[in-house]
C-alpha cells in the first residue's frame, strides 16, 4: 500500500530508491556517498535493469558496415559496321547482336573515326564497304584504324571488287560480297578471343 510520500511500501526497490535520496543529504562524507550509490547499484542489479539495457541496446540498428565498392563494369566491347546502304547495315548490326559485341552504325568513314576518337579502345572490330557516303572509303579508313588503332580487327568487304585492294593494310581482312552472315560472325568472334596481330 501506499506510503504518504507516494512510494509503494511492496516495492523494495522503491523504497531503496527512497532511502538513497534520503542519504544523500547534505553534510555526508564522500565515503558514505559511495557506500549509498554502491547498494543503489545492487539493487537495479537485483531488478534486472541491465537487461532492460541489453533490450534497448538490441533495437538499436548496428551502424551499417561499410560495403566493398562494386567492381567496375567491364568496359562493353564494340563492333563498328561502317556501310552507306541501310539495308545491308541493318543486316549486319543484327547479326552482330547475336555475339558479345555491341554494333554501332554508320554509313561513312568520317562518323567512324569519331566514334573510334571517342572509344577507340573499346572497339574490337570494324566492318567497313569500300564505298562509303562521305569522302573516305574503306579501305582509307583501314589505314587509319590500323595505325591509331591496331588493337582492333579491320574487315573491308565489297561488292565491285572480288580481289583484295593492293592498298589495303596487312592486318585488313578482306571479303568479297555478297558475304555470308557466317563470315561476319566468323570475323566477331575472332576479334572477341582473338588479340589482332600488330603488323609493323
Amino acid at each position: 500500500m501506499p506510503d504518504p510520500k507516494g512510494t509503494n511500501a511492496d516495492d523494495p526497490s522503491a523504497v531503496s530508491r527512497t532511502s538513497l535520496a534520503d542519504t544523500l543529504s547534505p553534510g555526508l562524507s564522500l565515503d558514505r556517498i559511495g557506500q549509498a550509490l554502491a547498494a543503489f547499484y545492487d539493487d537495479l542489479i537485483a531488478e534486472g535493469v541491465p537487461e532492460h539495457l541489453a533490450v534497448l541496446v538490441r533495437k538499436v540498428e548496428p551502424e551499417p558496415a561499410a560495403k566493398p565498392s562494386p567492381a567496375k563494369p567491364r568496359p562493353t566491347k564494340l563492333a563498328l559496321v561502317v556501310e552507306d546502304d541501310a539495308a545491308t547495315r541493318s543486316l549486319a548490326e543484327a547479326l552482330l547482336s547475336d555475339t558479345e559485341l555491341t554494333a554501332i552504325g554508320c554509313d561513312s568513314a568520317e562518323a567512324a573515326l569519331t566514334i573510334m576518337r571517342a572509344r577507340g579502345g573499346d572497339v574490337a572490330l570494324v566492318f567497313a564497304d569500300v564505298s562509303l557516303a562521305g569522302a573516305m572509303d574503306g579501305v582509307q579508313l583501314a589505314s587509319a584504324v590500323a595505325l591509331l588503332w591496331p588493337a582492333a580487327r579491320m574487315v573491308v568487304t565489297s561488292g565491285r571488287r572480288a580481289q583484295r585492294p593492293g592498298t589495303l593494310p596487312d592486318q585488313a581482312v578482306f571479303i568479297p560480297k555478297p558475304w555470308r552472315p557466317f563470315d561476319l560472325l566468323t570475323e566477331a568472334e575472332i576479334a572477341t578471343t582473338a588479340p589482332q596481330p600488330i603488323v609493323p
